[in-house]
């Protein structure tokens, strides 16, 4: 799989971050929309074996199928660059306002994507299964959280924070190999683990939430955001940063500095 040293793979992911922070927002926002809209696909794709009576784990087995396309296409994706970018600041490559301007456009990027395919998606197919489905998700990732307030929100950061510790492990080792399959088959682990558990990534609830919302129609959008996308989001950012950047920044004291 030639295995690329961590040294090694730390040094290509600062070069990384200090690339991404100087892409104009053009680019920042059709590269997010395509890698929120794969996510989507990924995450439609893991609803087939649900609905035909299989085990939830086939589909995470499937799901990281979107992830892979993604960054081999060199996509965009925010909860990756909650860890890429913070390495980049930590190395002196990249400025804070430039971290928050990636963060802003990817983010709205990937919204947009997620949004897009959902709307294709909730017209497209027409099967009482799946409006059953996306109902339990809804259940599942808004409203079982508003049942307990407070408590609910800290869960849903919670979730989020270990959802992106995988995901963020997936970003990372894509760098830890130089072969195409092996970039394929080390990222498929972590996101597996994630999706596998049910853990809550920002990006994919922003297809499977506005899908829940169109077809089930007692989701309503503030309960999406303040119930699950904010939390969410807040947890995915804590997990890059603490769980993923800080310690793989440790791994090499030869990280280019400017």
């Amino acid at each position: 799989m030639a295995y690329v040293t961590p040294t090694e793979a730390v040094a290509r992911m600062v070069e990384t971050a200090a690339f991404k922070a100087q892409l104009p927002f053009r680019l920042l926002l059709v590269r997010g929309f395509l890698a929120g809209a794969l996510l989507g696909y990924a995450t439609s794709l893991s609803f087939i074996p649900q609905l035909q009576g299989m085990p939830s784990l086939i589909g995470a087995l499937l799901f990281p199928v979107g992830f892979v396309l993604l960054v081999l296409l060199g996509l965009e994706l925010v909860t990756g660059n909650f860890a890429l970018l913070p390495m980049g600041l930590l190395a002196r490559r990249v400025r804070p306002r430039d971290l928050l301007r990636n963060w802003l456009w990817v983010y709205l990027g990937n919204l947009l994507g997620g949004l897009f395919y959902a709307v294709m998606y909730t017209q497209l197919v027409h099967d009482p299964k799946v409006t059953e489905l996306l109902a339990s998700i809804a259940q599942r990732k808004v409203f079982s959280y508003q049942e307990l307030g407070l408590t609910g929100q800290l869960m849903a950061i919670g979730k989020g924070l270990l959802c992106n510790w995988m995901v963020t492990l997936g970003t990372a080792m894509a760098y830890f190999s130089s072969t195409t399959t092996g970039k394929v088959i080390t990222m498929w682990l972590p996101i597996m683990t994630f999706f596998a558990l049910g853990y809550e990534h920002s990006v994919v609830n922003m297809f499977v939430l506005p899908a829940a919302l169109l077809e089930s129609g007692t989701l309503t959008v503030s309960d999406w955001w303040v119930w699950n996308q904010v939390p969410v989001t807040i947890g995915n950012i804590i997990g890059a940063v603490a769980l993923t950047s800080f310690p793989l920044m440790t791994y090499s004291s030869h990280v280019p500095q400017a």
